[in-house]
């Protein structure tokens, strides 16, 4: 049996060590290294990372990076990148980083090179992606295409819909894109209120075409273009899918050309590279999503090459971690300091907390730490003046990871206008210095405060924070940002030993489901052999219906 993470040597030395600093103040450390600011600092791939406001010292990170080494972070990654079958619940590869690779890589799977199959499918999306941008690919009617609603959910919907929002600046805009993944009927219904069915295409993302709440939504955009169109053909012209059930899709009235597919090896949090990212294409244009691959292979170059004391997803990884197992820490909030990245928070939830939420290990045994955080927060200035309140002067330790850009895409000089970007990123920049320095009695004293307010207005500071920069938001720095949270999470995952590619805690919720729905539906009362509670909720909610 492999040895507990807790018995290892490194886990143990960074408790004694735990022990020895978890008192030692920010302040004291920049007060001792006048240096501190500018050494722990990193560059990669278009990013560039301060971790100084971070309660580490020097001996902290080897000793972190010790416990990665014990642990074979290093050989996982590698196995990961060679295509092994490290997702090993499910018996797959895991290999998003085969969808970013170029052209001229050799990855193999089961024996075979996939990277001409990734691009083939590429250059399948980039015609069709043209054709709708060109207004060439034409509707039922003979009506170009102007509106496009994305279809999925989970990963087939949190990534698509927030790199469109992140790269809007880069959309066609005589397209309008929309996203629906509620299996709640209003998503729909508003989505599509204002759109000309004879001018709107539905792109429908389920891998087996058979995802509950998908095809819900699917069946009824197909009844909405039906009532429009009144011609069962019209759907080859308005619907293409995502998928990798042909008979389904064709069944649905899918011509299969118009079938985009992927593979077992890309897990649904990991595949907006891939077809699932169809829609952004759409939106941003071939060459721009290019641009966002060549992202994510940048970083996921420097993850694999760069040595764990120089690489960024390794240091944020084991920096994260100390704080979730030695400072019980629960969450992390994420702030990006631009409104092009409102999602960006939203996304990284399934990214780290489908992939990490797990209380066994790979080899079945529960558990004796924290594994993965609670990931929250939305874009600042926002977030301010609503829970930072909490993040400066609350009970809880909450690391953050602070995202700004040194430029902005919408300089606002007009005369007289505010120097927007300039006040933005003063932000950004107050906040970490102020999260972590705080403010002290005896400064605040110094101010003249009234004595009753005295307590209320010192700031401990001690509250620890990454900064992440990039000179401006383009497709290729979105890239690398995600993948630098991808090989994060993965980091993560390899210390604690867990499976970051499963995701059985989805299933039984959707097990139950399929067994509640009937007895909602049934005309005659039905036996209901659940809880006392749900039998009761069943009832109430049937009476309801049956009153309507």
């Amino acid at each position: 049996m492999p040895t507990k993470l807790t018995d290892r040597p490194a886990w143990k030395a960074l408790q004694a060590h735990h022990e020895a600093v978890k008192n030692v103040h920010l302040r004291d450390l920049f007060a001792q290294d006048a240096s501190r600011g500018e050494r722990l600092t990193l560059e990669a791939a278009g990013l560039f990372l301060d971790y100084s406001k971070n309660r580490v010292t020097d001996e902290t990170l080897r000793l972190l990076l010790d416990l990665a080494r014990e642990t074979g972070v290093e050989s996982h990654r590698d196995a990961m990148f060679r295509g092994d079958t490290i997702n090993t619940t499910e018996g797959r590869a895991v290999l998003h980083t085969a969808l970013r690779a170029p052209r001229d890589a050799e990855i193999i799977v089961d024996g075979k090179n996939v990277v001409p199959d990734v691009h083939e499918v590429l250059d399948r999306m980039a015609t069709f992606a043209d054709q709708i941008r060109a207004g060439t690919w034409l509707g039922h009617t003979g009506k170009p295409i102007k509106n496009i609603v994305n279809i999925g959910i989970g990963g087939s919907d949190l990534g698509p819909v927030m790199a469109y929002r992140a790269l809007e600046f880069y959309t066609q805009r005589n397209l309008t894109l929309r996203f629906v993944s509620n299996v709640d009927g209003t998503e729909l219904v508003e989505a599509v209120h204002d759109l000309d069915p004879a001018e709107t295409l539905f792109i429908v993302s389920s891998k087996t075409f058979t995802t509950q709440e998908t095809m819900a939504n699917a069946q009824s955009a197909r009844a909405w273009t039906l009532a429009a169109l009144h011609d069962d053909a019209a759907i080859s012209r308005h619907f293409v899918a995502v998928s990798t059930n042909a008979q389904a899709v064709q069944k649905f009235g899918i011509d299969t050309a118009n079938m985009f597919g992927f593979w077992d090896w890309v897990g649904g949090r990991y595949s907006m590279d891939s077809a699932i990212g169809l829609s952004l294409m759409i939106a941003v244009g071939p060459e721009q999503f290019r641009e966002l691959l060549a992202g994510f292979h940048d970083m996921d170059e420097h993850f694999r090459t760069a040595p764990l004391e120089q690489n960024m997803p390794a240091l944020m990884a084991v920096i994260g971690l100390w704080y979730d197992d030695f400072f019980d820490a629960q969450t992390l909030a994420v702030l990006p300091y631009d409104h092009y990245l409102s999602q960006f928070s939203a996304y990284l939830q399934q990214l780290d907390m489908e992939s990490n939420g797990k209380h066994v290990t790979l080899d079945g045994q529960k558990v004796d730490y924290q594994t993965g955080p609670v990931i929250w927060g939305q874009p600042g200035t926002n977030g301010q003046h609503a829970f930072y309140q909490l993040i400066h002067q609350g009970t809880k330790l909450i690391p953050c990871d602070f995202i700004g850009f040194l430029r902005t895409l919408n300089p606002s000089t007009p005369p007289g206008m505010p120097a927007h970007h300039d006040l933005l990123m003063a932000n950004v920049f107050a906040q970490t210095e102020a999260l972590a320095f705080g403010k002290t009695l005896e400064e605040v004293q110094a101010d003249g405060v009234k004595p009753e307010q005295v307590p209320h207005r010192v700031f401990e500071g001690n509250r620890p924070t990454n900064t992440l920069l990039a000179d401006v938001l383009t497709p290729r720095i979105l890239g690398a940002l995600i993948a630098l949270y991808e090989h994060k999470v993965f980091v993560q995952g390899a210390i604690w030993n867990i499976n970051s590619f499963d995701q059985w805690g989805v299933e039984l919720g959707k097990v139950l489901a399929s067994k509640i729905v009937p007895e909602l539906e049934a005309a005659a009362e039905p036996e209901l052999k659940h809880d006392s509670s749900t039998n009761a909720l069943i009832r109430r909610y049937r009476a309801r219906k049956q009153g309507q």
